[in-house]
């Protein structure tokens, strides 16, 4: 059984670069350890010979025929952009690369 305690949750957070509230902390290291013990409890189960799922249920995905079921309006919704060039939306520049 591994036990978290104030130390290492200030750690994590640190690490994980989360703000965390002195009040929240034991509540913190209480739930980190039930999540370990609950880790712990899976290791244990023996898994020998359990293939393993994608999905656990087996269901097959339905797939619909790749079809056109709408015309193209590129030249309208390109008409009532407020820059377009070449086929391509002009945007205003948001990184400054130096």
């Amino acid at each position: 059984m591994s036990t978290i305690d104030a130390n290492a949750v200030n750690n994590i957070a640190h690490l994980a670069r989360l703000a965390v509230d002195n009040k929240h902390i034991p509540d913190l290291a209480r739930d980190l350890t039930n999540i370990l013990d609950l880790v712990e409890q899976m290791n244990q189960i023996d898994t020998q010979g359990i293939e393993p799922q994608a999905h656990p249920l087996d269901a097959k995905q339905r797939l619909r025929n790749d079809e056109v079921t709408e015309i193209n309006q590129r030249e309208l919704f390109m008409s009532i952009a407020p820059e377009t060039e070449a086929g391509l939306y002009l945007v205003p520049k948001v990184i400054d690369a130096e």
